[in-house]
């Protein structure tokens, strides 16, 4: 056993245990072994706090995923839990719907623009799920234009390489677009007329809107009797308090919410006009655990820190500080040319490209590998969260001055299987 598996020896004994009952070994595409290379990378953590987590071998981390985006503010904190912990001598679920279901929609109306009415799920695939179903039912037509991540369910999944049990007949009622090219969503429009229900997207993820974009957006899907959706699930309560339908000042007709709506306990929202919204009466949305109180608890009280506390400034201050940083090393070490850093302060990313020496991929494992060896959980993403300190960033830091240079030397000198200690990533289903 070489000296990296010995860092990781019980995650690597659980993974090969929970493989014998769970697929993949976890119950979160990108949680899984999929995503980390194998002998060189933690498979269970133990527990957190703040912007830090311990692996099951005891190993400490900085972490930059923030349970893929999903903490706004960071593990552990206190107002949330305080908020779940008196919640739970009352209850969690009951037999009637408890006040909790109101004073958090009436929360959400009052901070998101385009929320009029609420519903609730536990995942952000729920509440895409229910926008597309109620805008379907609103429009009475069939198809969907859809652009970036909106998770595991039939009508959008059929869309990507991962759409094994699909229905070939779903799957040709969702189309594809690409962001920042109105053409390719005018092109569904011509396609399919009078036929498209929604156009959902994510307002912004890898690459910012261009000027105009998102209103040009709104602007061809209400010409053509289309409802346009923004899926906040991870830009809610992370751009701006209201998302980035606040933040770009472009309303759409629903939204969806997720991920930092609870600062990491499970619930998700569909928010929108209430014309639209009234239909959810007629169609079918319904959850045994969308009142579920000890979420929605978190929710209020993530939402009241939200509006008390400068956590959405935060976040894009000191993300800006790590893209400044980042941008300033990549040139240093003049790797313009496969390193660059894209996305919102609060959201941002490291992107490695193909070399003529060696593919995106080897490069990525090797990334990986030394920024876990350094103490920083991390596959590429920046998730800032309220918790992420000055300190914090300065470990970041140190740790990009170890692995990006490792990494210029692989491309400019060769060398790069002497550098890994383990076996290369497979190229993997890509969400953005």
């Amino acid at each position: 056993m070489n000296i990296m598996s010995q860092r990781y020896q019980q995650s690597e004994a659980l993974l090969e245990r929970a493989l014998r009952t769970i697929p993949l070994g976890s119950q979160t595409f990108s949680k899984s072994r999929t995503q980390y290379p194998f002998g060189v990378s933690p498979y269970f953590i133990e527990r957190g706090r703040g912007s830090h987590v311990w692996d099951v071998d005891g190993n400490e981390y900085l972490d930059m995923i923030g349970a893929l985006a999903a903490l706004t503010l960071g593990y552990c904190d206190p107002d949330v839990d305080a908020a779940v912990k008196a919640q739970l001598e009352d209850g969690i679920i009951f037999s009637l719907p408890h006040r909790l279901e109101m004073e958090v929609a009436e929360q959400l109306v009052s901070m998101v623009p385009c929320a009029e009415k609420v519903r609730f799920g536990k995942n952000g695939s729920d509440a895409t799920a229910g926008a597309v179903r109620v805008a379907r039912a609103f429009t009475g037509r069939d198809h969907v234009a859809v652009c970036g991540y909106h998770g595991w369910q039939d009508w959008y999944i059929g869309t990507t390489a991962r759409n094994r049990g699909v229905p070939q007949a779903t799957r040709d009622l969702s189309h594809a677009w690409a962001y920042n090219d109105i053409e390719s969503l005018d092109a569904i429009f011509r396609a399919h007329p009078d036929q498209v229900a929604a156009v959902i997207l994510e307002p912004m993820n890898v690459v910012e809107p261009a000027p105009g974009f998102l209103q040009a957006v709104k602007e061809l899907a209400h010409k053509h009797g289309a409802l346009l959706v923004f899926d906040e699930t991870i830009t809610g309560f992370r751009y701006a308090n209201g998302g980035a339908q606040q933040l770009f000042g472009v309303t759409p007709d629903l939204a969806t919410f997720g991920k930092g709506l609870a600062n990491g306990y499970p619930v998700s929202a569909v928010a929108g006009r209430a014309d639209v919204m009234q239909l959810m009466e007629e169609i079918f949305f319904s959850f045994t655990f969308g009142g579920e109180t000890l979420s929605l608890a978190a929710a209020l009280a993530t939402m009241k820190k939200l509006e008390r506390e400068p956590v959405t400034a935060t976040l894009a201050r000191q993300g800006q500080v790590v893209i400044d940083g980042l941008r300033a090393r990549i040139s240093a070490l003049g790797a313009e040319d496969f390193l660059s850093v894209s996305g919102h302060p609060s959201w941002s990313f490291l992107l490695i490209k193909d070399t003529a020496r060696y593919p995106m991929w080897h490069l990525k494992t090797l990334f990986m590998q030394e920024m876990l060896a350094q103490g920083v959980l991390t596959f590429g993403t920046h998730n800032m969260g309220y918790s992420h300190s000055d300190a914090d960033i300065s470990r970041l830091f140190a740790a990009y001055d170890h692995t990006l240079p490792m990494m210029v030397e692989a491309v400019r000198d060769g060398g790069l299987e002497q550098k890994l200690k383990c076996a290369p990533l497979e190229p993997l289903f890509k969400v953005r």
